[in-house]
């Protein structure tokens, strides 16, 4: 677990309630996702449980000594008193050799936290924390707990067992349970800044030049996780394709045959991902510099931009066909820049 880059405000707040006489037991870590409510979670679970144990931390932010056992069995995802809800491996034998703190971030995941996993809970709040009187539970993310689960889970909340503080990570917190949200206190997270983006992806990726820097820092939107998810694929060429059918329109559909020629091979099936990503937060940067006239045109192109990205890979659609659609309406938005913002 690194030190944690930007949210300041977050942690302070943290820090506050783990001062004060009573901490409230069930917090709602709100924001986009990518942003690190996970990483400040986990951060804030180690200084609590460190703190609990002794001895306790006077420093500003959540990082504890590098030698504090307690410390080391929370880094090591071997602390009994902390419980970490996430979507498990699709396949168990990939990790069967590995602890927790060893998964690969490319990981295959089932695709939800399953009632099963929330149940588990039980026989671990049946007994008594081991270490301290506290116990943390980190759900990453609660939006991917099943409907049972999150009802399993509710029972906790409403009577959380003594000591235990539930930090729950939630990427779109409007769409869970209102019961669950009202028995949590929200905390809300928002996009990094251009510094701190870079600060992070400049740890994460050494080698990076500045040019790659910067285009992953503009598709990243504040988010390292998905400024990550770009890296090696060249985001900066893609863009600038985009630039070139958004301003030129490809009358001679040269551009994006080019580019469906380059995106169709097995071998660019990341760069083409990447691309279905790209082309409506694209489109949707060209319909917010766009005024009067203009506005309602990129809107409906961007609907169905985004409508065709998100539908490609669940259908199998054609990786040719698709980008060869999905640039032809990109290419619509050229001609249409009259009456764009200055």
């Amino acid at each position: 677990m690194n030190a944690i880059t930007g949210h300041d405000v977050q942690i302070a707040a943290f820090l506050a309630e783990l001062r004060g006489e009573r901490m409230h037991h069930a917090w709602l870590l709100a924001g986009p996702e990518g942003i690190g409510k996970a990483s400040v979670a986990l951060a804030f679970a180690k200084r609590a449980l460190c703190d609990a144990a002794g001895p306790r931390g006077e420093g500003h932010g959540l990082a504890v000594p590098a030698n504090h056992p307690i410390g080391r069995l929370v880094e090591n995802f071997s602390h009994p008193d902390l419980v970490l809800l996430e979507r498990l491996p699709k396949d168990a034998k990939q990790v069967r050799d590995l602890g927790r703190a060893d998964w690969p971030d490319d990981l295959e995941r089932a695709r939800s936290i399953t009632v099963d996993q929330v149940r588990g809970l039980g026989h671990l709040f049946a007994m008594k924390p081991s270490f301290s009187s506290r116990r943390v539970v980190v759900v990453d993310a609660i939006d991917d707990m099943e409907r049972p689960g999150a009802n399993a889970l509710l029972k906790s909340l409403e009577e959380p067992p003594q000591g235990t503080i539930f930090l729950l990570v939630s990427h779109a917190p409007g769409r869970l349970l209102p019961t669950i949200r009202s028995r949590c206190r929200m905390m809300r997270f928002e996009a990094l800044d251009d510094g701190d983006m870079r600060a992070i992806l400049r740890e994460k990726l050494p080698k990076a030049g500045d040019a790659e820097l910067a285009a992953l820092i503009g598709a990243g939107k504040g988010s390292p996780g998905r400024a990550l998810g770009y890296a090696g694929l060249d985001i900066a060429g893609i863009d600038a394709m985009l630039v070139k059918l958004a301003t030129t329109g490809d009358p001679g559909t040269g551009l994006r045959h080019e580019l469906a020629k380059s995106l169709a091979l097995k071998t660019a099936q990341p760069r083409y991902e990447a691309f279905l990503a790209r082309a409506p937060a694209f489109v949707a940067d060209q319909a917010r510099m766009r005024c009067g006239d203009a506005i309602a045109p990129a809107i409906r192109i961007w609907e169905e931009v985004r409508s065709l990205s998100e539908s490609a890979v669940r259908l199998s659609l054609d990786p040719a066909m698709t980008v060869l659609s999905l640039a032809g309406l990109v290419a619509g938005l050229a001609g249409r820049t009259s009456s764009a913002k200055a």
